[in-house]
């Protein structure tokens, strides 16, 4: 596919102009730069964060906080070189001042430093501990997680299931190290094996024979998109999934999986802040629109750029479209005044948020189809590890 294409979405799409919309800051629609991944294992998540963010702007006739918006999109291919290069093209030669769409943590690692010091970035996905911690930017925001979250859940549940020795697997690159570190925080009993393994790795032979070996009471998984599908039909065709009970988060159980993964997911478990059944009117009003439009159900990654674009909204309206104005456009996202498909969201010091995360069970609802059921709460108004590092205020 090719590497940049633009989803025009301005004022020919809109509806008429309400006397109480704020006056435009700058000539034409303002322009949002989405670097995200379109192609190879992780294109699912790249494009249920694009078509989450993109419903916001198609619900509100090619809208954000009241003004006309153009979504500027590229395709960085999992590859940080591109993402960089995507991000330097974007604001130093098109001047987009607000950016998304990253998905994995290595090329977010590249991207911040061309676009923190002149842009203002929101984050739909990636959430690496150096930008939570010693490297926060009052430029940068997370509206998803921070890396740790989600696997400090499971971690934290498997020690209340009584699970005493684990096997780990996640991917090596920045998101799968903070994502065993996060596991072992509250995880209170043996970690059998920490196994890293290549990011585009598809075949787990060697890891599923190493599982069997070990004998451990759970296996832990981070292996998001087309890695997580591989290993959850091999761990099943192994006959491990009835002998040992596997984990994840909700990155590695969700709607961008369950079609390719089909029955072997059933009966796992995984975390999240956001699922399905979640009995918010926004997160209702969400899956119905987003099904109705797309469908298919939404996934997590879909829900996450959903709430982007309703938070990059809010601030545009609070700062009447002068988003180049980043000390207010940065106020106005801290005061998150929107309404999340999670419910109840605030950010912390460092600009990532502060929420609830759920415990899930992948089961069959009642029309047959594989989906996450909520069965509990690990944590409640939960911070990240890192916070405590970072100097902003």
């Amino acid at each position: 596919m090719p590497c940049t294409r633009r989803h025009l979405l301005g004022a020919s799409a809109a509806a008429p102009l309400a006397l109480a919309t704020p006056a435009l800051a700058q000539s034409g629609p303002i322009r949002i730069g989405m670097i995200t991944t379109l192609s190879g294992p992780g294109a699912a998540l790249g494009n249920d964060i694009r078509d989450g963010f993109n419903l916001v702007v198609k619900n509100a006739g090619g809208r954000l906080g009241g003004l006309p918006v153009e979504v500027v999109i590229a395709d960085d291919g999992l590859r940080p070189e591109n993402g960089r290069a995507i991000a330097e093209r974007m604001v130093r030669r098109e001047r987009i001042q607000v950016l998304t769409g990253i998905v994995f943590s290595n090329v977010m690692l590249a991207v911040a430093p061309v676009v923190l010091p002149v842009a203002t970035y929101i984050s739909a996905n990636a959430g690496p501990s150096q930008l939570a911690g010693e490297a926060c930017h009052a430029n940068y925001f997370n509206v998803a997680w921070q890396n740790d979250n989600l696997h400090e859940a499971v971690g934290q549940y498997v020690t209340q299931q009584g699970k005493r020795r684990v096997y780990l697997v996640a991917p090596n690159y920045p998101a799968g190290r903070d994502a065993l570190t996060g596991f072992k925080r509250f995880f209170r009993g043996e970690v059998v094996a920490e196994q890293y393994t290549r990011l585009d790795q598809l075949d787990y032979a060697a890891e599923l024979a190493a599982i069997r070996t070990a004998g451990p009471e759970a296996v832990y998984i981070f292996l998001p998109g087309g890695l997580g599908i591989n290993f959850i039909k091999q761990y099943a065709a192994a006959g491990l999934r009835e002998r040992v009970p596997l984990y994840g988060p909700g990155f590695s159980f969700d709607q961008d999986v369950f079609p390719a993964v089909g029955e072997d997911a059933l009966g796992c478990f995984n975390s999240s802040q956001w699922a399905l059944d979640l009995p918010v009117p926004a997160n209702r009003q969400f899956v119905d629109t987003f099904e109705r439009e797309y469908g298919r159900l939404p996934s997590l990654y879909a829900s996450q750029g959903y709430d982007a674009a309703l938070l990059i909204g809010s601030a545009i309206a609070a700062t009447r479209g002068r988003v180049g104005d980043r000390a207010a456009f940065a106020a106005a996202l801290k005061r998150a005044d929107f309404q999340s498909v999670r419910g109840r969201f605030r950010f912390g010091n460092n600009n990532h948020p502060i929420q609830t995360i759920y415990m899930r069970e992948v089961v069959k609802d009642e029309k047959g189809r594989i989906v996450n059921r909520t069965i509990g709460t690990a944590f409640e108004d939960h911070q990240d590890a890192y916070a405590t590092q970072c100097k902003l205020t």
